[in-house]
């Protein structure tokens, strides 16, 4: 079982860094184990049918706009599976499921506060983002503030955002490869770049969106498969799933209530109102509802996004739930010490293994690589996005760009992404990545999802106050991650942290809203008020655009 321990750097580059719950996250230098063939092959397949989709979608993309948004072609059922398959990572797999394997009842915590978005996206943004913006979530918060300053600020945040993402994902993708084909970690990572820049550059998001999908309906159909071995053990009885975990958990029927590994009420809050906040606020998911052609659509991107993860969720209860069925008190899956092998975040893997045996788990092997990919992509196209469109072409060119020079910039940026990806992936080999990867959420609730909240719902919004806020938001959030737990005590070897939570956003978003709002009223500027009179056009526009 122990060739597959690198899956748990997989989870700790994955979206939501769900590792720093679970104990047993690994550090540092993991030897080299035996290569799984069916793995390997099962990559080869996926990485040869996406290169594929990139060279016939690099037929269509000619133009910035099908770069950044597929053409505004994409169907809201395919663009519904594409947000799921951007954001249904690795760690949501691994990671919930170990947590349940812990503590039951409160892997559902993370669960909930993510799922909780979706909703929120159908039917706050769904509609107001698709008629107001063409390509990035900037072109809807500068309609009606100051365009040249709110893009710079916004664009600074958006790719903060994706460096954030990015680090994490070239650590993981880069030891996975390593391990899986035993190459140099140097060169596992260049690999990995010069694959997701070949998805980027040459297909834009109309490759992105596809690769999304693939890999979202593989990791949908892995976790069914695994679900139905496991119910196949308890008779399709999930009351008698119940039962048999009870009984074979240490804490007993404690597990089926809240309180096992989240005593405080405070810790759970924050890490909802992160998850569920920042989720609304990421750049990448946002700029999803621009590919496809209309409100209606987008709406029905979101719905059906909420249906793929709303079953994916479901499912990860009986993987959960089967880990403590199936797993303790069988041998194969624990050391001398009476430890799960590779840590609690492999327990997704194991039950695999223990229902399916090596080609099962060799699949969900290949799938968490894809995840990777996926995920990469997305957040590489949002990124260039930033640069070419939001800098280049809004604030440089002033709205008029060269179409060609615009896209030569588009995949100069991608190129340049990609390289960046690669150096932060080398210079953090050896880091703990696990409290990077918390960054983007903290940093998407309390930069993004404010200013884009109150520039759709609150008249009173000034350029100034937004600005304000913005950076108190993206400076607190890193100040506060950084005196936390993860940093201050894990990388920085301190004793004590100095703030006691590693998710800020239940603090550091309710104070760039607040200093959004008091220098917003309190901002009597000409370009304040100007702000302000724009609301009513932008409110006009976002309820009707140009769809009705």
């Amino acid at each position: 079982m122990s060739r597959f321990r690198w899956l748990v750097l997989a989870l700790l580059g994955s979206g939501w860094s769900l590792s720093s719950f679970a104990a047993g996250s690994i550090e540092g230098e993991i030897e080299q184990q035996a290569l799984n063939p069916t793995a390997i092959v099962m990559f080869m397949v996926f990485v040869a049918l996406t290169l594929g989709i990139t060279w016939q979608a690099a037929k269509s993309t000619t133009s910035s706009a099908a770069f950044y948004n597929a053409g505004g072609k994409i169907t809201g059922l395919q663009n519904g599976a594409a947000i799921a398959g951007d954001f249904m990572s690795a760690a949501s797999f691994l990671g919930i499921t170990g947590l349940i394997f812990v503590g039951g009842f409160d892997g559902l915590i993370l669960s909930l506060g993510a799922f909780g978005a979706w909703p929120l996206l159908m039917f706050l943004f769904a509609k107001r983002v698709r008629n107001l913006g063409s390509f990035t979530f900037v072109d809807v918060v500068s309609k009606r503030l100051a365009r040249g300053p709110i893009r710079i600020v916004a664009s600074i945040g958006t790719i903060a955002v994706v460096v954030m993402y990015l680090i994490a994902q070239m650590v993981g993708a880069g030891k996975l490869i390593q391990l899986l084909f035993g190459l140099p970690y140097t060169a596992a990572v260049i690999i990995v770049s010069a694959l997701v820049l070949a998805y980027v550059a040459f297909g834009g998001m109309l490759a992105t969106t596809w690769v999304q999908i693939i890999k979202a309906m593989l990791l949908l159909g892995g976790v069914t498969l695994i679900a139905i071995l496991v119910l196949a053990e308890t008779g399709f009885s999930f009351g008698e799933l119940l039962s048999m975990a009870t009984a074979k958990h240490p804490k007993g029927d404690a597990i089926l209530s809240p309180g096992v590994v989240f005593k405080d009420p405070i810790q759970i809050a924050t890490i909802q109102v992160s998850m569920l906040f920042g989720t609304l606020g990421l750049p990448h998911i946002l700029m999803r509802l621009f590919t496809v052609p209309d409100m209606r659509q987008a709406k029905l991107s979101a719905f059906y996004a909420s249906v793929f993860m709303g079953y994916f969720y479901i499912v990860l209860l009986v993987l959960g739930f089967g880990t403590i069925a199936l797993l303790y008190g069988n041998p194969d899956f624990f050391d001398a010490d009476g430890k799960i092998i590779g840590g609690t975040n492999m327990a997704a893997i194991h039950i695999a293994t223990a229902v399916g045996g090596d080609i099962l788990t060799g699949f969900m092997s290949a799938v968490s690589f894809a995840t990777i990919l996926a995920v990469v992509a997305g957040l590489t196209v949002s990124g260039a996005a930033a640069v070419s469109h939001d800098l280049y072409a809004q604030v440089i060119k002033q709205g008029e760009p060269d179409p060609t020079m615009e896209l030569r910039i588009t995949r100069i940026a991608v190129f340049v992404i990609g390289v960046v990806a690669v150096l932060l992936g080398i210079a953090f080999e050896n880091e703990n990545v696990a409290f990077i990867a918390v960054m983007p959420m903290v940093t998407a609730a309390s930069v993004t999802f404010p200013i884009l909240f109150l520039s759709l719902f609150w008249s009173g919004l000034t350029t100034r106050g937004a600005i304000v806020g913005a950076l108190t938001g993206f400076l607190s959030s890193l100040t506060l991650i950084i005196i936390g737990p993860q940093v201050w005590v894990s990388v920085m070897g301190n004793p004590e942290p100095l703030f006691p939570y590693n998710y800020p956003a239940l603090f550091t978003m309710p104070l760039a809203f607040f200093v959004i709002w008091l220098v917003s009223v309190s901002d009597q500027s000409e370009r304040g008020q100007q702000d302000r009179a724009n609301y009513h056009d932008l409110l006009v526009r976002s309820e009707f655009g140009t769809d009705e």
